[in-house]
């Protein structure tokens, strides 16, 4: 039974995987990770509080809430055009450097791991494409090496891909706690929850193929060979 789930495990794990790449600033609700900042610009006359939330083409800033002297005023939040790699601008932007700490560090941290997630869904979607195969009477064994192939490496990609958000997310939010003394400070968002399953769903897959390769449910599909008249 392994062999015949394991096209529905991958296709989760594509669905998953091209959510997280659609993320922030196209899908608004999908972000790898957020900042909050609540910088006080004035000891006693200022407060400011914002989020901002970043995914694979670039980031939103939500709206921008200034207090000064019990009265308060909000700026409309904005998002940022689609590209690879951030550029902190703005209220985020103009704390981070007034502690003197330089914000496109955060973008050359990043930039190199973004990449890898539309890497990730397109051979996801290649190991879909020769998993629907192993439905097939007579092509199995053929399609279960195919999909071990493609299923490995886009195991191996989203594996490294769920290892260096996680990392590199939990570096910068360190980095930048510390140079901020808790003015910004960074939380895990959902998208990385989604690569951690879709990266469970491929390992899963992955035995799946290994059953078709090795036979398992050979039987079955010999059956249905002989019930449709071919040897």
């Amino acid at each position: 039974m392994l062999d015949a789930i394991a096209p529905f495990l991958i296709f989760a794990a594509f669905l998953l995987l091209l959510l997280v790449s659609l993320s922030v600033p196209i899908i608004k609700t999908i972000y790898i990770f957020k900042l909050y900042a609540n910088v006080a610009v004035s000891a006693l006359t200022a407060d400011a509080h914002s989020n901002a939330r970043f995914g694979v083409w670039g980031y939103c800033v939500d709206a921008v809430t200034v207090s000064v002297l019990g009265v308060s005023e909000t700026t409309p939040g904005s998002c940022s055009p689609r590209h690879l790699g951030y550029d902190l601008n703005g209220i985020i932007g103009s704390v981070l450097e007034s502690r003197g700490y330089n914000p496109h560090v955060i973008s050359k941290a990043v930039t190199a791991v973004l990449v890898l997630h539309p890497i990730a869904c397109g051979l996801a979607f290649l190991a879909l494409l020769t998993s629907l195969a192993m439905l097939r009477p007579g092509t199995a064994r053929g399609a279960s090496i195919l999909t071990l192939i493609f299923g490995l490496l886009a195991t191996l990609v989203t594996t490294a891909v769920f290892l260096i958000d996680v990392i590199a997310v939990a570096v910068v939010r360190t980095k930048v706690h510390n140079e901020t003394d808790g003015d910004l400070w960074f939380a895990f968002g959902n998208a990385i929850w989604m690569t951690l399953g879709a990266t469970i769903a491929l390992w899963l897959s992955l035995l799946g193929a290994c059953a078709g390769i090795c036979g398992f449910g050979g039987g079955r599909y010999r059956r249905r060979s002989r019930k449709a008249g071919t040897y």
